[in-house]
């Protein structure tokens, strides 16, 4: 009996050490609490580097959030957020990175990539066709051809009359 409830007491001590902590925000009006959601949705974890802060559960992801909300409360706007983040962290932090001299290359990239694979695509059709296997004969070689082709029929139709 002794051994059951020590087994059931270290079954409740384990289960209440693992429980998750849950991060709980309240927010002063709903349209705070709907930027606060399309905030973390908009912004990138810097750790994780492809989950947004809303959905990491790495540290820093949590002090961003945290940042958002503290910022929020202090009545400040999305975009004040978006670039208090993006001074810190730079433009690595947003999804959608503003089209900058170091950003280029990222918007212009795929679009350059297309069109220089259809240029490649619409020369290479356009290029004439070489001629392979099959060379010019000069007269010599063309006579004995034909000899021997001539030869070649003679004896089909002998055999065909003989046969």
């Amino acid at each position: 009996m002794k051994r059951f409830l020590l087994a059931i007491m270290l079954a409740a001590s384990a289960a209440f050490s693992v429980s998750a902590a849950i991060e709980v925000y309240e927010f002063d009006t709903p349209e705070q609490e709907e930027a606060f959601k399309k905030l973390g949705k908009e912004l990138r974890c810097p750790k994780c580097q492809n989950n947004n802060i809303a959905d990491s559960n790495a540290g820093l992801a949590q002090d961003l959030r945290l940042k958002v909300y503290e910022m929020l409360k202090q009545g400040k706007n999305e975009d004040e957020i978006v670039d208090y983040m993006v001074a810190r962290y730079g433009n690595f932090v947003t999804y959608n990175p503003p089209l900058t001299a170091s950003t280029l290359i990222l918007w212009a990239g795929p679009a350059l990539f297309v069109v220089i694979g259809f240029t490649v695509l619409v020369m290479r059709s356009r290029k004439p066709k070489v001629k392979t296997a099959k060379a010019e004969l000069d007269i010599e070689e063309q006579a004995r051809l034909d000899a021997l082709l001539n030869e070649e029929s003679a004896d089909n139709k002998n055999k065909d009359n003989n046969g």
